[in-house]
């Protein structure tokens, strides 16, 4: 029985079911990102196919049936005729935020505290961003971090902004104009006079044979299981990967009733480096403080964390239930899972940006490309500013300082007076990304090497593309990443090679000796995002009108 404001993905999980859809290639699929990145979670409900159950609520009588692999592009019996969509609006405010996460919430309470007319767009039926997770039911905040998104929320709209939840941008030319799609299906045309993105970041995954099976996710996905609908992923479950989100989702579901049997981390102990450990105490003692209660609240809920610790590989059994070999000092361990959640870094959601032209550069460190700004987060796109996750990794407390800055810097462009302390937010900034490079130099954010890889794992896992297949593609002679698509029909599925496009880039910049830029990778292309051939239509019709 669904509860009143889940997501078919989280009422689908409390039933039981890991199973969505299935390939072409006839292999099962079910949540991966749970926040409509890989498109994995596809669902026919009321015989409508290609519904995103992470992004789809439950309603009454709704009949919910698994994805075919090729569904039929002839309306069901069941199925009423959809209306027709409506013209788009055209919404022209001085600020335009997209992303309501910690960086989109401050920017704007600060502009619209100055008198901008601030519009936010946020794809969550509630905002509040990845790392705020706000409940999508109206329930209580599990902790403080819960609270504080939610008093973020309330000063963004005390101020004056106003957000749209649930509304999903799909295009971005120059202008700026952007073009969204709302929660309730209507076409939108926005032309602000400044733009402020905030789209933050989505998880990187540990690639390995198994890495697409059902009951295999991100340990973001988990959370927002929980966080947002009190749903738990599995009773018996591991987590792994590199990176504190991995220690504190293992401890919500561990609290939550789940037998959390491992969390992997790939990096050392922190022990092993104390001259790090201290300097990332001396950066902020009351961060460090929370982030060794946490460690020792696992140790006191039973929940091991074993260091230099690699996921190998992921098999069903017979029992479907999954089976996970883990690796440690050259001795490995096979543990039976119902899920398997994973997080092994960052890969920035910088879609928009690149539509927009705005330069990037590429670091090797975290291994994706890095949005260029000045120090008022102004891109290289006059009145485009960009903050938090979406311009490389940063962290929550480093993006909402970059909030405060890009807000005020967004409302005095627009000739308002701002009356805010941005020396203090500079000050802040300075001491979180301090924070935020000591706390990395314990972890292990560089993507995984390839040369120890099982030549049959997946690497696009829209197309099912191997990285044989992708080896091969450019010894054939595609040595630019759009020849390699075009070889071997890497990225091009529904994701958009968001997850396969990184490990292309990398492997045609080894074997042509090139370095790594903007164009390296897949380019972005128009709809960024799902959206329906109406949608398109009454959007071109608006664009036709005013021309």
């Amino acid at each position: 029985m669904a509860r009143r404001g889940q997501s078919l993905a989280a009422a689908l999980a409390d039933a039981g079911h890991r199973v969505f859809r299935h390939t072409v290639k006839g292999s099962p699929r079910g949540v991966f990102c749970g926040m409509g990145i890989c498109q994995d979670c596809l669902v026919s409900v009321n015989g409508a196919p290609n519904q995103r159950a992470c992004a789809t609520m439950v309603t009454a009588g709704a009949d919910v049936r698994r994805q075919e692999p090729r569904p039929s592009l002839a309306p069901a019996a069941t199925v009423a005729a959809a209306p027709p969509v409506a013209r788009a609006d055209l919404l022209e405010p001085d600020i335009l935020i997209v992303g309501g996460g910690a960086g989109g919430l401050n920017a704007a309470a600060v502009a619209a505290r100055a008198g901008a007319r601030v519009l936010v767009l946020d794809e969550r039926k509630v905002a509040g961003g990845q790392y705020f997770k706000q409940s999508a039911a109206g329930l209580s905040a599990l902790d403080a971090q819960q609270a504080q998104g939610a008093a973020l929320l309330a000063a963004a709209r005390a101020a004056g902004a106003q957000l749209l939840e649930g509304t999903e941008v799909w295009g971005a030319f120059a202008g700026p104009e952007l073009y969204a799609v709302t929660a309730a299906g209507e076409p939108l045309i926005l032309r602000p006079r400044q733009l402020i993105v905030a789209t933050g970041a989505f998880e990187r995954p540990l690639m390995v044979p198994g890495w697409t099976l059902p009951g295999v996710m991100t340990t973001g996905a988990a959370q927002i299981l929980w966080r947002s609908y009190r749903s738990l992923p599995g009773r018996r479950i591991a987590v792994c990967g590199s990176g504190p989100l991995n220690l504190q989702v293992a401890l919500e579901l561990a609290r939550a009733g789940s037998d959390v049997r491992l969390v992997a981390e790939s990096a050392a102990s922190p022990v092993w480096h104390p001259v790090t450990a201290l300097a990332l105490l001396l950066a902020d003692p009351s961060l460090v403080s929370a982030g060794i209660g946490m460690r020792l609240r696992l140790q006191l809920a039973g929940v091991p964390v074993r260091y230099r610790t690699e996921l190998v590989s992921v098999a069903e059994g017979p029992a479907r239930e999954l089976r996970a070999t883990f690796r440690r000092s050259g001795r490995e361990e096979t543990l039976e899972l119902d899920a398997l959640c994973m997080n092994d870094g960052f890969e920035p959601q910088n879609e928009i940006l690149r539509l927009l032209g705005a330069d990037l550069s590429y670091d090797p460190v975290f291994g994706h490309l890095r949005c260029m700004r000045t120090s008022n987060m102004l891109t290289s796109v006059a009145g485009v500013y960009a903050v938090g996750d979406c311009c490389g990794l940063g962290g929550a407390p480093a993006a909402l300082a970059e909030g405060r800055i890009a807000g005020a810097a967004a409302a005095a462009a627009c000739g308002l007076t701002v009356n805010e302390d941005i020396d203090a937010a500079r000050r802040e900034l300075t001491r979180a990304r301090r924070f935020q490079a000591r706390l990395w130099a314990l972890h292990d954010p560089a993507p995984r090497a390839l040369d120890k890889l099982s030549e049959d794992t997946i690497i696009c896992r829209c197309e099912e593309v191997s990285l044989a297949v992708l080896r091969a593609g450019i010894s054939d002679g595609a040595d630019h990443i759009g020849d390699v698509k075009r070889a071997t029909r890497a990225g091009m599925g529904c994701c958009q090679g968001r997850y396969c496009g990184p490990v292309a880039a990398r492997l045609v910049s080894e074997a042509s000796g090139r370095s790594l830029i903007d164009s390296s990778f897949f380019a972005p292309r128009v709809p960024i995002k799902p959206v329906s051939v109406g949608v398109l239509l009454a959007t071109q019709e608006a664009l036709d009108v005013q021309a």
